[in-house]
């Protein structure tokens, strides 16, 4: 009767997924209206269209299918890190689809078979939402990591636009050749930014500012500043090198004190040890003080 039960509730909720399943994959997608009206309004941006190919299409799909759109954060830290939101739908996905399967393949191999359908029936819904969310929380943890790498990035770049300034070529001009030079992303997004601001034909330091806001990068929008200073005739060669040299410093000692953090974080796990160790000669007397 037990074993039944469990085939019979396993079942139900196999159907119930599949179901649900198709319903949110199969079935065509219809925009609400006010959404379709506010988009030809333009107070909605345009939808991403598929990208790519591979992974990056799988994940385009998996995007438009659940139509749950990134948040403002998660979108950031995608661009810190150089990553697609198509490829970051694929990845939950896949880590859903693996936290799905993993219960129904860890009781093929314990070899419970049919003796034991409760378990896993109840450990997929767990592990598939769970799964849904790690690379969001993947991508929360490496935040602090990729966003310095980028502030050296954008130090660099600094230094590429110093180089441009003194061969006598223009602010613009210093900005997009030093921004040729690499393709890792903060080199990517200031790239787009200087040409969205050509194709306009406006000056370049409004959008600056704007990627500096999105980014969190307050760095760029100071290097934004100082160039826009060519308007009212002032040097920028050292105006630059003294910016870049007040940054450089900023952002060592901000690397010096996380490392000084981490040292004395690490110091509790040496401590350890030491505490065993001495418990090893302090137990005994004390036992003996207390038996007799």
């Amino acid at each position: 009767m037990n074993l039944a039960l469990a085939a019979g509730l396993a079942g139900g909720c196999i159907g119930l997924g599949l179901w649900v399943l198709v319903g949110a994959l199969a079935l065509p997608f219809r925009p609400r209206l006010a959404d379709a009206l506010d988009l030809l309004d333009g107070q909605l941006p345009a939808p991403e269209k598929t990208s790519g190919v591979g992974l990056d299409r799988f994940g385009s799909w998996v995007r438009i299918r659940l139509r749950r759109p990134v948040t403002e954060a998660t979108s950031r830290r995608l661009r810190l890190i150089g990553r697609s939101v198509d490829r970051h739908y694929a990845n939950k996905a896949l880590w859903a689809v693996a936290g799905l399967t993993l219960p129904w393949v860890a009781n093929l191999l314990v070899g419970a078979g049919t003796r034991a359908l409760i378990w896993p029936t109840a450990a997929t819904v767990a592990l598939g939402a769970a799964g849904f969310f790690i690379p969001d929380l993947l991508l929360r943890g490496r935040e602090s990591a990729s966003t310095a790498d980028n502030t050296e990035a954008l130090l660099t770049f600094f230094d590429l636009v110093t180089l441009e300034r003194l061969a006598n070529r223009s602010s613009s001009q210093a900005l997009r050749s030093a921004a040729l030079v690499s393709d890792v992303a903060v080199f990517a997004s200031v790239r787009d930014a200087l040409e969205r601001a050509r194709l306009e034909q406006r000056q370049p330091y409004p959008d600056l500012h704007r990627l500096a806001a999105d980014l969190h990068l307050p760095a760029l929008a100071d290097l934004a500043d100082v160039l826009a200073l060519e308007d009212s005739g002032a040097s920028l060669a050292e105006s630059l090198r003294a910016r870049v040299r007040e940054l450089r410093d900023a952002h060592l000692t901000a690397a010096k004190i996380a490392a000084s953090s981490l040292s004395e974080r690490m110091t509790f796990f040496m401590v350890i040890p030491s505490m065993v160790f001495a418990l090893f000669f302090l137990l005994p007397p004390i036992l003996r003080l207390l038996a007799g």
